[in-house]
């Protein structure tokens, strides 16, 4: 739903636990006493329409079945618990991988500045995040794992002989793509960045740039498809961990680029400068080892590949969900196209500023809500495909809810505190040049808003895509685009040259808010009654509770920096700020959060030491 490139620095949309095989979240164990009965559904949610292929003579022993995940027994919460344990482990190694992948980000601005040379680079690394984001965010996470799922249940050797097919056509398609990009790579600078260099981003850099970024389409591919594949087979870690080496594969080019003398030439531009292959090659050699770090994992699993020709009618379903996808990637992309060529238009470094601003917003989700997505997902996918739709509604409920716990303390704070999150962070090396840092500071305060809506649509659109709907999130993105579009037209027209990328980002986060509204209405048309209340019962209470906390921050560091702080240097002060307005919003916002009752935190009062009431004993004495 939104036209960004995915970060490519983070495990974004990989998690898992601790780094090898483990259980499906959620997964089968012991009856419980107090979980009723389910009834059975009277009806089924729509089935993609299979057939079912007779097992080749030299299939493999069948693989064993992943066990149906139960729904949450809202007596007991035992899938909660269970979901909230899985995610939880998943977002240690996605939060190595945030961390990792922020201090490239952190190198980018400090090694490249936030000048034309980042414009550039940024626009080139933009083409082939269109894909990862297309596969990763769209047919592989969202359409593939739905029916790898399904192959799984329903074929005789587990779905092995699909999913090698799959994986067959999958690596000539993609092939194929990256060979047409790259011969294509011309037009496509000059569509995101018109004919003429303008004050921002160089189309003729940005097009040497292209051709040395896009091979990453084949691995980028390559690599999402084993991720969804292991992620079926209750395997989350290795995914989750394999960007954790691409961060450091980059990190280590960036010290590279650094020690290469020389410069990058704008004028005239040169494929043969040192600096730009070592930034080029060095940043697809990541994507590379991000995807070949899994076929151990693959092999593990007890999965060899062997080509496999040939057709399989299912995926001429999984052809027209994928085809949804496709065009619902497309659509975002001509809202990114206006948001890089109204920022290329206005002020040196908009893009950079615009992208990097989007990067450090993602990375609480990146840690908090991507780890729940990446649960849910095989959860939601189960029981659509079992014609359990309360069970998929209480699961868009459930994250609904744990993501509003996660992610609005988080937006309260770099609301109020963004500008000192970009002096902090990004003043460093070339990035504190001519007040970029606090102007890159700023765009994230006027951006985050947008983070939990953000958070609810791709949880929406994921309810949807359980259920083999590709065509609904498509027309969501439709209407989130053309809401947005208009917006971002007139911060020129509205706003200086040097503010125009703060009004982008505002207008971008505006456009998840309606997004949210928009996709649940469509979910309650859809499956019924979709819990609202529930969720905004729990949204409104963690709202109160963190402005109480971030309100109670903010005048306290306003008052450190009338007194203690005054005349200190700018960095200095962004520090403490920092350091003390997490002091004082961190307990004030929890205790508020106790008072209020929001019970998705029961689990965490449990956890603390203290005197426990009404345990229930093992047995007698």
């Amino acid at each position: 739903m939104h036209e960004y490139r995915s970060p490519r620095t983070p495990g974004g949309r990989q998690a898992g636990p601790g780094g090898g095989p483990g259980p499906v979240p959620g997964g089968p164990r012991r009856p419980s006493a107090a979980r009723p009965p389910v009834e059975p559904p009277t009806t089924r949610l729509p089935a993609t329409p299979q057939a079912r292929p007779r097992p080749a003579p030299e299939a493999e022993a069948p693989t064993q079945r992943i066990a149906p995940v139960p729904p949450t027994d809202p007596a007991t919460g035992e899938g909660r618990s269970s979901l909230m344990r899985s995610s939880g482990v998943m977002a240690v190694a996605s939060l190595v991988s945030r961390v990792t992948g922020f201090l490239r980000t952190l190198a980018l601005v400090a090694v490249l500045g936030l000048g034309i040379v980042n414009d550039s680079y940024t626009v080139a690394n933009t083409l082939p995040n269109i894909v990862y984001e297309l596969l990763l965010g769209g047919v592989l996470t969202s359409v593939m794992i739905p029916l790898l799922v399904r192959a799984q249940t329903d074929d005789a050797d587990g779905g092995v002989r699909y999913t090698r097919r799959l994986l067959t056509l999958t690596g000539v398609a993609l092939l194929l793509a990256t060979v047409v990009a790259m011969l294509a790579a011309p037009s496509l600078t000059r569509l995101y960045l018109g004919t003429q260099t303008s004050s921002s981003a160089n189309p003729e850099l940005a097009t040497l740039f292209a051709f040395l970024l896009l091979p990453q389409i084949f691995f980028y591919g390559i690599g999402a498809l084993l991720g969804a594949i292991l992620n079926t087979r209750g395997v989350f870690g290795p995914f989750a961990w394999a960007p954790v080496l691409n961060n450091v594969v980059v990190l280590a080019v960036l010290g590279a680029y650094v020690a290469v003398p020389g410069q990058i030439s704008l004028d005239p531009v040169r494929m043969g400068d040192a600096k730009l292959l070592v930034l080029g090659l060095g940043t697809t050699l990541g994507i590379v080892v991000q995807a070949v770090v899994l076929l151990p994992s693959m092999h593990r699993i007890g999965f060899r590949y062997r080509p496999v020709w040939g057709w399989d009618p299912r995926l001429t379903a999984a052809g027209g969900l994928a085809g949804w996808v496709v065009l619902y990637v497309l659509i975002g992309q001509a809202g990114y196209i206006v948001t890089t060529r109204v920022a290329a238009d206005a002020d040196a470094g908009s893009i950079a500023t615009y992208t990097y601003a989007w990067l450090l917003l993602q990375v609480p989700y990146g840690v908090l809500g991507v780890s729940l997505l990446t649960a849910l997902m095989p959860r939601m996918s189960r029981a659509a495909a079992e014609g359990r739709p309360h069970d998929v509604v209480a699961d868009l409920s459930l994250g609904t809810r744990l993501s509003a716990v996660a992610l609005i303390p988080i937006t309260v704070l770099l609301t109020l505190f963004g500008t000192e999150v970009g002096v902090a962070l990004f003043s460093l090396g070339a990035g504190g040049a001519g007040g970029g840092s606090a102007r890159l500071g700023a765009t994230l305060a006027a951006s985050a808003f947008g983070l939990l809506p953000y958070a609810v649509t791709l949880l929406q659109l994921r309810v949807f895509y359980a259920l083999t709907d590709s065509r609904t999130p498509t027309l969501i993105q439709l209407l989130i685009v053309g809401f947005k579009i208009p917006l971002l037209l007139l911060c020129p027209v509205l706003l200086a040259p040097e503010q125009v990328v703060l009004g982008l980002a505002a207008a971008n986060a505006l456009s998840f808010v309606f997004g949210a509204m928009l996709g649940q209405v469509l979910v309650r048309r859809r499956l019924g009654p979709a819990r609202t209340g529930e969720m905004l019962g729990t949204i409104a209470r963690t709202t109160a509770a963190s402005v109480i906390g971030g309100a109670l921050a903010y005048g306290v560091v306003a008052l450190l920096d009338a007194g203690p702080l005054e005349g200190w240097a700018p960095v200095s002060r962004a520090w403490v700020g920092l350091a003390v307005a997490l002091a004082v919003a961190t307990p004030v916002t929890l205790l508020a959060l106790r008072l209020l009752r929001v019970r998705e935190l029961d689990p965490l009062w449990r956890r603390l030491p203290g005197p426990r009431r009404g345990r229930k004993r093992a047995g007698p004495r």
